[in-house]
């Protein structure tokens, strides 16, 4: 079973494989310009991820019309006869690939040797300097939905250092409205 991954374009969903063509709604993207699509699932040989780090690149191949739709109105014996019709504008796609994302990306940068260790921890330094007074501890490498869990536990100083951190850096907005929520509730106790 190959892989495959399940993609949103336009406000539709498309399941996708490698090296596959199909039809979608106009992308903004000319032709022969590759993109990444955001990627909803990843799935194949028996297991599903539903929180992907992969990425999948798709070039657009050409931008083309839609089959022709003829529609008719007819009142029958009043002689009111009136025909439109449409065509789609579309894009067509090509998936190039369907990669592993951070998490393989985390694993060829592990394999490096330690010189290229060296130089990441160099370029690591200057983000703790980014460490505001007061925030929790951590709190760069806490995803959103962590934030939302550990916040309602923090102090004030904290939960204004933290959205002071969020808006300088982050700018996530669910990190901030999740700041912003424990700060309005710590208010009203």
């Amino acid at each position: 079973m190959d892989t495959y991954a399940i993609i949103s374009l336009g406000g539709k969903q498309y399941r996708v494989r490698e090296g596959e063509t199909l039809l979608v709604d106009r992308l903004k993207h000319g032709a022969g310009k590759s993109f990444q699509p955001t990627v909803l699932l990843v799935g194949g040989n028996g297991d599903t991820d539903l929180s992907p780090s992969a990425t999948v690149t798709a070039s657009v191949v050409a931008d083309v019309k839609g089959d022709k739709i003829r529609i008719g109105k007819y009142r029958p014996k009043n002689g009111y006869k009136k025909h439109t019709g449409f065509r789609a504008s579309l894009s067509e796609i090509r998936i190039d690939s369907i990669g592993g994302g951070a998490k393989k990306a985390a694993a060829k940068k592990s394999e490096k040797s330690e010189p290229a260790a060296k130089k990441t921890e160099a370029v690591a330094a200057p983000a703790a300097d980014d460490h505001v007074k007061g925030m929790p501890s951590g709190y760069e490498e806490l995803t959103v939905a962590q934030i939302k869990e550990q916040s309602s536990g923090w102090n004030r100083p904290m939960l204004e250092a933290a959205l002071e951190y969020e808006q300088a850096h982050g700018k996530r907005k669910g990190a901030l409205a999740a700041l912003e929520s424990a700060l309005a509730e710590k208010e009203s106790d």
